[in-house]
């Protein structure tokens, strides 16, 4: 599933395919299809771990800067620790990504690094492997980080696609069944939100320079007298 935003600042299923196991070839087949029908390459790419989809984003839209989710990292790294350690090691990496600044979230990196590497070193491994893509929100528009850091918009629709599709197992053709996901998609999507400050977007598209979420505002080199 791909969603994106038009020029009234709503956002809409661009894609919505069955596939094998979010494998490569699986998101192939999406994003050819999206560029057949005249998707340009997008600025960034915000997704969880799944590594065929990267893995053909690289290959059919290789300029896209890639975002991983902060909520299924959290989980997966939460995951690797014991339970009783769960509750601190959320509040660390929440004061990763939910400070103002890049240079802030890269001390707070290295920061539970030291703190549970030794004795958690699968847990810190797996949040060090994505590191520069957990951060790349920060080079973006800080109105837009609500939408950036995470996939929430598309895991709270499939809750409402799981839960019909659960009941309808056994019921329907597969054909059926991507049909009637569709529909509830369509449904969902007309209460979700529109975009913040869209005019932000036209910035992101014209190449203007964002740092921690701020436009940059580049001063010329002076010449030498």
């Amino acid at each position: 599933m791909v969603i994106g935003v038009n020029e009234r600042r709503e956002k809409h299923f661009l894609a919505i395919e069955d596939g094998v196991r979010e494998s490569k070839q699986s998101w192939k087949q999406v994003l050819l299809g999206l560029k057949n029908r005249g998707m340009n390459a997008p600025k960034l790419a915000v997704g969880d771990g799944a590594m065929g989809f990267w893995a053909a984003l690289d290959e059919e839209f290789g300029q896209t800067r890639q975002q991983r989710c902060w909520m299924h990292k959290m989980v997966n790294v939460m995951n690797c620790m014991p339970k009783s350690m769960q509750p601190k090691v959320k509040s660390a990496l929440h004061e990763i990504w939910q400070v103002p600044t890049k240079d802030e979230a890269n001390k707070a990196f290295d920061l539970f690094e030291d703190m549970f590497e030794d004795k958690y070193p699968k847990a810190v491994n797996n949040l060090r492997q994505d590191r520069e893509e957990l951060m790349a929100f920060y080079d973006f528009p800080a109105q837009h980080w609500q939408s950036l850091g995470t996939t929430n918009p598309s895991e709270s629709t499939f809750a409402t696609i799981r839960h019909r599709t659960k009941r309808a197992k056994g019921c329907l053709t597969d054909k059926g069944m991507l049909h009637m996901m569709f529909k509830l998609a369509e449904c969902a999507q007309k209460n979700w939100r529109r975009m913040r400050d869209f005019s932000f977007l036209a910035k992101v598209i014209t190449r203007v320079r964002f740092v921690d979420g701020v436009e940059a505002a580049d001063k010329p080199t002076r010449k030498a007298a």
